[in-house]
């Protein structure tokens, strides 16, 4: 049974997934293709959100549909079961990892910069 609110759950989930971030309204606007004041439209439960803004949350922030609309805490959904490999065994040794690391970003942004030299930091403070 859907609850008659759950759009209202649908706002918080929303709102909570993009202030994890550091993105703004405009930003998740802009990379979702609708503008800031439909995003805080969502977030404030003012407008009911279109299925493929769903879609994009669902997969932007690799969470299940079932979790934003709040029938779940979990957000892998409800009948989520992966297991998967931890990076270090996946990766053997560091030369793998930052190989790994090296080919996700690209070249001449600060913000790709400072995220890749965080994740190499935390990969070498794990094998230590």
């Amino acid at each position: 049974m859907i609850h008659l609110d759950s759009h209202i759950q649908i706002g918080k989930r929303l709102k909570a997934l993009r202030a994890a971030t550091t993105l703004t309204q405009k930003a998740i606007g802009e990379l979702a293709g609708t503008n800031q004041s439909s995003i805080d439209r969502y977030e404030h439960d003012r407008s009911i959100v279109p299925y493929r803004i769903l879609i994009w949350y669902a997969d932007y922030f690799d969470v299940s549909l079932d979790y934003i609309y709040g029938r779940t805490t979990d957000p892998h959904g409800k009948y989520y079961s992966f297991q998967p490999e931890r990076v270090q065994e996946h990766f053997k040794n560091k030369t793998d990892w930052n190989e790994f690391v090296e080919s996700c970003f690209t070249e001449g942004s600060p913000m790709n910069k400072r995220f890749k030299e965080m994740l190499l930091s935390m990969a070498a403070e794990e094998t230590k």
